[in-house]
Formats: C-alpha cells, sequence, structure tokens
C-alpha cells in the first residue's frame, strides 16, 4: 500500500503513524503510572480532626509495652488498637508496612474515621514510615509518631549480622548500611502526608547511636530535653509516664508541639 504512494505522501503517512503511536503510548503512560504520583498528590489529610490511634510493635512483636501505652492513651479518650506484625515483627519491613496498610484500613472501616495517628515503636517506626512512603499512608495518616525507632539504622544490627542465623530480615534491613534504609532516607517523606514527631531518649542502649532515631522534615524531641533527669532505655520507652505523656501532647488536634523543660513536671504526673 506505502509502496503505491508517492515518496511525499509515504513520508507523511509514516509521520501521522508514529505520532498516533506516540500518543497512545502516552496515554498508556499516564494511566499506569501517574496514578501512584495522583497518589503523592492527594489532598493533606485535616489535622485538626484526631482519629483513632493504631500501635505499631517493633522488632519481635511485643506488645506486652504498647499494651501499656494504649491503656495511658485510653485514659486520655483515645480509641487505641494495637498493630499485629507478620513473622513476630522479624520478616520483611516492607511486608510489615503492607500489613499495617490493612490494619489501617479495617480500623478506619470500623470506627467510622477519615483518618487515624499512628505510633510506631522502635522499629515499628520504620514501618509506619514505610507504609506511609509506599502502601498508601500519606492519604490516611494524620500524625505519625515514631517512638525510639531506627531510622538510620543501629549498629547492635550490624553485630547481629555477623552471625546471619542470628539476624532475620528486619535485624538486616535495620543495619545503618541497608539499601532500604538508604531509599527510606534520599528523599523527604511526602510533604502533603502526616505530620511526623520523633521521640527518643539518649539513654537508649538498641538503637545505637540514639540519635539515628533523628528523622528529616520532623519534630524531633528527646525525653532528656523534656525531663533532664530522665534515664529512660529502649525497652521502658513505651511504659515510661513522661514518654506517654509526651506522645499524648502530640495527639491532640494541635499541630505538634515543641515540648521543653517546663512541660517536665505537667507529662510526667
Amino acid at each position: 500500500m506505502l509502496a503505491a504512494l508517492s515518496p511525499a505522501r509515504r513520508r507523511l503517512v509514516v509521520l501521522l503513524s508514529v505520532a498516533t503511536v506516540v500518543a497512545v503510548l502516552s496515554v498508556v503512560a499516564v494511566t499506569v503510572f501517574g496514578s501512584s504520583d495522583r497518589a503523592s498528590r492527594a489532598a493533606a489529610v485535616p489535622q485538626d480532626v484526631p482519629g483513632p490511634v493504631l500501635l505499631v510493635p517493633g522488632y519481635g512483636g511485643s506488645v506486652t509495652g504498647l499494651q501499656t501505652l494504649a491503656g495511658r492513651l485510653k485514659r486520655t479518650g483515645k480509641q487505641v488498637q494495637i498493630a499485629q506484625l507478620p513473622g513476630n515483627g522479624t520478616g520483611d519491613l516492607r511486608a510489615q508496612a503492607r500489613s499495617l496498610a490493612s490494619t489501617a484500613k479495617a480500623l478506619l472501616a470500623k470506627t467510622a474515621a477519615s483518618s487515624l495517628d499512628v505510633v510506631g515503636y522502635s522499629a515499628g517506626g520504620v514501618v509506619a514510615r514505610l507504609w506511609v512512603r509506599d502502601y498508601g499512608g500519606a492519604g490516611v495518616a494524620r500524625r505519625v509518631v515514631t517512638l525510639g525507632s531506627p531510622q538510620h539504622g543501629t549498629e547492635l544490627a550490624t553485630l547481629g549480622s555477623l552471625l546471619p542465623s542470628a539476624c532475620p530480615v528486619a535485624c538486616q534491613q535495620l543495619t545503618p548500611a541497608s539499601s532500604l534504609l538508604g531509599r527510606l532516607n534520599a528523599a523527604p517523606d511526602p510533604s502533603n502526608g502526616p505530620r511526623f514527631v520523633s521521640i527518643w531518649s539518649t539513654a537508649d542502649d538498641v538503637v545505637l547511636p540514639p540519635d539515628s532515631a533523628r528523622l528529616a522534615g520532623a519534630l524531633n524531641l528527646t525525653v532528656q530535653s523534656v525531663c533532664s533527669a530522665s534515664t529512660v532505655r529502649h525497652s521502658a520507652l513505651p511504659t515510661d509516664p513522661t514518654v506517654a505523656g509526651m506522645i499524648a501532647a502530640e495527639l491532640t488536634a494541635s499541630d505538634p508541639v515543641p515540648l521543653s523543660a517546663k512541660d517536665c513536671s505537667r507529662l510526667s504526673s
């Protein structure tokens, strides 16, 4: 058919065909790849309407300490649920984030709330960030408080990785050189997502160094910046009264609160 056309018309037909193919591919690209961009530009969750609170356990999946924290938050009038993570919190952190997405969706449906607040303890704070970044959390989380979370890894995991049989996947992902943490920290958390607050103790004996919990773009608070005499260690963070008071203060209808030493007595009572 093309052979029957003059050279000029043949070039025109070819150019029109190429243009059509490019247009179709552009539509496909917008449909397939643009969806994630639209998700990243979803409307920000209103900050003045607190929702239920979802507590995310750390490495190992123990909820004992979080039960104490849940009780204290419930006494402030909060609806609180503790997430159950697959693999006792030692499996792939991305799988844990996907599980958190399902748990959050179910909690919103159960409570008929439009958004929720999340408190991620230890590795649970990393899981919460993965959920916000990659698994839909940015559109439903209002506030994320990370508690003693190794956002940049911990040297304890590095030591554990020397004996692979004693360092499951999550342990390997929590080393400072982890590719997962490298990607997670390569860019700021979504600006239209939840407000982040990172709380940690300078006396932390698991997150090493303790300021690995520092999070760019978040309100960063050490327990000692509020109560200078505190010696709370990692395992005691969820049960410490001052820490519970700090968390409760950050889950109100106001913006995150830059607490200081003047708040020590009030928060510790």
